[in-house]
């Protein structure tokens, strides 16, 4: 039941929720500066592919849920982006070190199982002077809204495929040893305060 649903409901839940002018605002802002050989992590039904700018047109797009895939290939299409969309999961990358210029994640570290191997996979695969675009949700700094993440986390993970409330993102990327560039941390506008606090910015190494 599970597979099915992650497969064949989830995706069009993800849409339904996340394809709304609120979220391509932000989407845009993270991608406007992106440049080089890139590499989108769990790029889903490719709601980003639309806001990369002109000068990409070939970009690698991996998720580690088969059901997203003809979405994102529609949406590539209609970009006019040279898109390799690969089935994997985020913890194993099989790119040779230092193969990108530029790594994006967009809502996506929520839901990695191993967080710890996927960001140490962004670090291996990034080049040198490559850089590590996020904009995530993650733990709220007010204790009683982030005590509500925590409980409601495991029913979250179950109906959003994977997708944790109460990650600290800046600590999970420091812990991994990037280095964060000015972090931009704010409240999505009209989300629920579960969902609320976000965070953005550049991750170097």
């Amino acid at each position: 039941m599970k597979g099915f649903y992650s497969r064949h409901l989830f995706p069009r839940l993800l849409e339904l929720f996340m394809d709304r002018p609120l979220f391509s605002v932000h989407r845009a802002g993270l991608l406007a500066g992106v440049t080089g050989d890139t590499l989108e992590l769990g790029a889903g039904p490719g709601l980003n592919f639309p806001h990369y700018p002109g000068a990409v047109r070939r970009l690698t797009a991996i998720d580690h849920n088969e059901g997203m895939r003809e979405k994102a290939r529609r949406r590539a299409k209609e970009a006019g982006l040279d898109v390799a969309y690969r089935i994997l999961d985020g913890a194993h990358l099989p790119f040779p070190d230092g193969s990108f210029d530029t790594v994006v994640s967009s809502w996506t570290l929520c839901s990695v199982d191993d967080i710890e191997g996927a960001l140490a996979q962004v670090r291996r695969v990034l080049k040198p002077a490559g850089r590590f675009l996020f904009l995530e949700h993650g733990r709220s700094a007010d204790v009683r809204v982030a005590r509500w993440q925590r409980r409601l986390t495991p029913f979250n993970r179950i109906v959003a495929d994977g997708c944790r409330l109460d990650r600290d993102i800046p600590a999970l990327l420091t812990g991994a040893g990037f280095d964060l560039g000015p972090l931009s941390v704010f409240p999505l506008q009209g989300a629920p305060s579960i969902f609320a606090t976000h965070y953005q910015g550049v991750a170097t190494l």
